[in-house]
């Protein structure tokens, strides 16, 4: 499959559009938001597109970035939304607005399995059996063309896996209950980072 990726540094261009529907991805240097930096953002347009922003680390100065996530006429969609949203909101200093998450949809929808991995996902919607290898290398530095590819894979195919769960959702009725759990997510993610990792709902 031709990928056309495009590698931005610091921010996105002034003149770069996308549609109304777009799948993001970030990249991190660990997963402890309080450690490690956001290294990466990852946006597509599902045509087989990915525009990779690479942060400066000493300002994370991306005013048409930071536009784009905050646009509530824009549907983003992640995979795990909770961990990308958290080091969105600690780096950025923003909260996104109109997300799904086909992490939460598969969980709700795929009750027969236990697999909900987006290389699970890929694999099942998709056909694609993806390599998730790089997904533990350095994304803080310069990047190799094998690096830049596994993030545009992390992102170019979400926009069919969301289509493929939300009719899973819709014909078991379960489709308004995603609605509502999604609506959440921010204030999780305001409870991860306030350090309030257990189940709060538990006894």
């Amino acid at each position: 499959m031709n990928l056309d990726i495009k590698l931005h540094k610091i921010d996105l261009p002034d003149d770069l559009t996308f549609s109304d529907k777009i799948a993001i991805d970030c990249e991190f240097m660990g997963l402890n938001v309080e450690r490690d930096r956001l290294c990466l953002v990852q946006i597509s347009n599902g045509k087989n597109d990915a525009h990779i922003i690479q942060l400066n680390k000493e300002k994370y100065n991306a005013p048409n970035l930071k536009k784009i996530l905050t646009n509530n006429d824009i549907n983003k969609t992640f995979h795990y939304a909770r961990s990308d949203l958290q080091f969105i909101k600690k780096y950025l200093e923003i909260d996104v607005k109109n997300i799904h998450c086909t992490k939460i949809m598969s969980k709700l929808a795929r009750t027969f399995s236990d697999k909900h991995g987006l290389k699970d996902l890929i694999k099942e919607f998709i056909g694609i059996d993806v390599s998730k290898q790089l997904q533990t290398s350095d994304f803080g530095g310069e990047l190799t063309d094998k690096q830049l590819r596994y993030c545009a894979n992390d992102v170019i195919y979400l926009h069919k896996i969301f289509e493929g769960l939300e009719k899973i959702l819709i014909r078991e009725n379960r489709f308004d209950l995603y609605n509502e759990i999604i609506k959440f997510v921010p204030a999780r993610v305001n409870l991860d980072l306030a350090s309030f990792k257990d189940d709060i709902w538990s006894h």
